[in-house]
């Protein structure tokens, strides 16, 4: 039988393990595939309402020219003579690619939004032969909503696209068809301007319970069939296409395409309305085109910390009026609101440090005979109330806060050209000097440094010393306002580290003194 002293010991290196895993494993490991999208969605007409088939079969017609052009107070946009919105740029200047050019959402080679497929093969290959015309080729949407009228008649149907466009980057669709033919349309394909393996890339539903599905890329069945859903969103790291629908009457067939991206389409007979938006996943926008738009920002397992974290990074961020200073204030605040937990904690492994030439002592007397070992260990955590697992639950319960930090700061489109003093000038990108990498692995560790310990095995102790330098080479990588809440992080814990340590330093010597006044 184990000792408890080495549960402990084993808790706290498979802790730390597990979160060097799944940075690891999220920042380089987890695969995105490039673009290459050549599926189209056809059904046969006899064949049951429910039941879709995807057939492989030429690629619509993916360049045609401009024939709108659409001029918002955030965004240009253009629409195609296949009735598309083909282009989506954004104009503020913190949206730019790294060739310092201003970001276009959307790509020609995936199904671009208001992109209609029917279900006849005749019809759909003649929708994509067939131009539409337009009332007029430039709208202006800048200071209040403008509306354009496409049309497009085919053989045995007339297609009719009224879109409103207003100009934080959402619009209105009303689509009339002539005829009860099936059509599938897209809301877009998820934009392809931030593909990397830190988040979440693929589709959101949010079902008749208002539960949230997300398929990522690679993980879609093919042929799924989602209704009554009322919010339909591809979504990468920053970005969103997204159809919504207050009547929840969207009924959302998923595909997949050849390099197993996520593809979304709503299947419909007849008219059509709905409401859409093409831009960033920022919270202030989203919330002010529809509050239920939020829930596009999507934090993974631990958004039920993750969205009053941001909430209360924003709030700070209202105050103080500096993205990076108020990182720095939610990390003292959430340290400040752990520090009970935190202070149990690190008074339990400084009693266990002081037990440890005890517990050394017991371990030689009671050589081969681990029961009477665990006897007297146990009597002695007794006798000096000491808890073998009170340093670990600490860290345990902040393991979902980091997680749930963790995803906010990575997903906080808000960042992207924030500034924090001298050398930083995009929180949402990597430290180009790699200072904050450093100094957050120098205080981790001095923190280590400073910290009791107790391991007897000489190989748990080297790896110990190692992951300071293990987590600044990864730090490396990060954004820089994740590597400055761990930096920060760090300085907290030194500063309650230093603290406990003098407050136990006092108790013990009170005690010494007390043992010699009463002898």
């Amino acid at each position: 039988m184990l000792d408890k002293l080495s549960t402990q010991k084993r808790l706290i290196i498979a802790t730390v393990i597990s979160v060097l895993f799944f940075i690891v494993y999220d920042a380089f490991l987890a695969p995105k595939r490039p673009l290459d999208i050549n599926k189209t969605i056809e059904q046969n007409q006899s064949a049951p309402a429910t039941k879709t088939e995807t057939n492989q079969s030429p690629a619509p017609k993916q360049t045609s020219k401009t024939i709108a052009t659409i001029d918002g107070a955030t965004y240009t946009a253009t629409i195609d003579e296949l009735g598309r919105i083909s282009t989506f740029t954004l104009k503020d200047s913190k949206f730019k690619n790294e060739n310092g050019e201003q970001i276009s959402l959307l790509k020609p080679s995936s199904p671009l939004p208001l992109e209609i497929r029917f279900s006849n093969s005749a019809i759909n290959e003649e929708s994509f032969k067939v131009a539409y015309s337009t009332n007029s080729d430039k709208i202006d949407a800048s200071t209040a909503p403008a509306t354009i009228t496409l049309s497009q008649k085919l053989q045995s149907l007339e297609v009719i696209k009224n879109i409103t466009f207003y100009p934080d980057g959402s619009y209105d669709l009303d689509l009339k068809v002539s005829s009860n033919d099936e059509y599938f349309i897209s809301a877009g394909f998820r934009p392809v301007v931030a593909v990397d393996g830190y988040t979440v890339h693929g589709v959101l539903l949010r079902k008749d319970d208002d539960s949230l599905e997300i398929i990522e890329d690679g993980d879609a069945k093919g042929n799924e069939i989602f209704r009554s859903v009322d919010l339909l969103a591809n979504s990468d790291r920053y970005y969103t296409t997204l159809f919504y629908d207050d009547k929840r009457s969207m009924e959302v067939f998923i595909q997949n395409d050849n390099e197993e991206n996520t593809l979304s389409f709503v299947r419909n007979i007849g008219n059509f309305t709905a409401k859409g938006y093409i831009g960033p996943k920022d919270y202030k926008i989203l919330k002010a085109i529809n509050p239920s738009l939020v829930d596009t920002i999507e934090y993974g397992w631990f958004t039920f910390i993750a969205k009053p974290a941001f909430l209360l990074l924003d709030w700070l961020y209202s105050f103080i009026g500096n993205w990076g200073f108020a990182i720095v204030a939610l990390t003292i605040i959430i340290r400040i609101v752990l520090f009970p937990l935190t202070y149990k904690g690190m008074v339990s492994m400084n009693k266990l440090k002081d037990l440890a030439p005890k517990m050394k002592e017991i371990q030689t007397k009671y050589k081969g005979d681990p029961q009477k070992i665990n006897a007297h260990v146990m009597e002695l955590y007794r006798k000096h109330g000491a808890n073998p697992m009170g340093g670990c639950l600490p860290i345990l319960i902040q393991i979902p806060i980091f997680f749930a930090i963790y995803r906010v700061l990575l997903n906080a489109i808000e960042l992207k050209g924030a500034e924090w003093i001298l050398w930083i000038n995009d929180l949402a990108e990597l430290d180009p000097y790699f200072i904050l990498p450093i100094l957050m692995g120098v205080t981790m560790y001095i923190q280590q440094h400073i910290t009791p310990t107790n391991f007897t095995d000489p190989m748990q102790a080297k790896i110990m010393k190692f992951l300071p330098l293990i987590f600044t080479f990864f730090f490396i990588t990060f954004p820089a306002g994740l590597t400055l809440y761990w930096f920060i992080n760090n300085l907290c814990s030194i500063a309650q580290q230093m603290v406990v340590n003098r407050i136990f330093e006092r108790h013990k010597s009170q005690e010494i003194a007390e043992k010699r006044h009463g002898h």
